[in-house]
């Protein structure tokens, strides 16, 4: 039976072991992991820079470097950690080389044009809070509430304590309440 055929279901573990297999098993094995982890990388790219575009080449420079360290690292545990460290070093070298230009609200794509006026509106004030936070707090939020990912995940991705990871989350949420709290007090919120 052909291996893309198949119904077993491959850990990520085992799939990153693929890459650094036989041409056609590295291929499979890095399909099957973009395919498990392409857009939550595209979304935290997308929410770190603020720009899709940018999103887009971050999410395909990330998975490059991904598989060529393949070759060099023969094993991982955590695949999406990993992934998403080096998703993280793409998005701050991006930041540092555009550190001087501004997002602009036309380039950050929070939702559809099909919510109701109030829902789009609040979501728009959402995303210019989002870009008020320091980087370091906004990371920390934006990996937890937009990636599920626990504390754990958080501290080891970004390369942290868990104490540090907790109190960025903690000081983000408040940093949100103070910036909204105005905004929800006028949207009857």
């Amino acid at each position: 039976m052909h291996a893309l055929t198949t119904t077993k279901t491959y850990g990520d573990a085992e799939l990153f072991a693929m890459l650094s297999g036989s041409t056609s098993e590295a291929q499979t094995g890095l399909a099957m992991l973009y395919d498990r982890y392409s857009q939550r990388i595209f979304t935290y790219c997308r929410k770190i820079t603020g720009n899709s575009s940018a999103a887009e080449d971050l999410l395909q420079e990330t998975f490059a470097r991904f598989f060529e360290s393949a070759k060099r690292v023969r094993s991982a545990e955590n695949v999406a950690g990993y992934l998403f460290a080096i998703a993280r070093n793409q998005c701050l070298n991006y930041k540092a080389k555009r550190r001087e230009e501004l997002v602009l609200p036309e380039d950050i794509e929070l939702a559809s044009r099909d919510r109701p006026y109030e829902q789009q509106e609040l979501l728009d004030i959402l995303g210019r809070a989002l870009d008020l936070l320091p980087d370091d707090y906004r990371e920390a939020f934006i990996l937890r509430e937009y990636n599920g990912m626990s504390y754990n995940e958080i501290a080891e991705t970004i390369g942290v304590s868990l104490d540090i990871v907790k109190i960025r989350l903690f000081r983000a949420k408040k940093k949100l309440r103070e910036i909204l709290a105005p905004y929800l007090i006028d949207l009857n919120v």
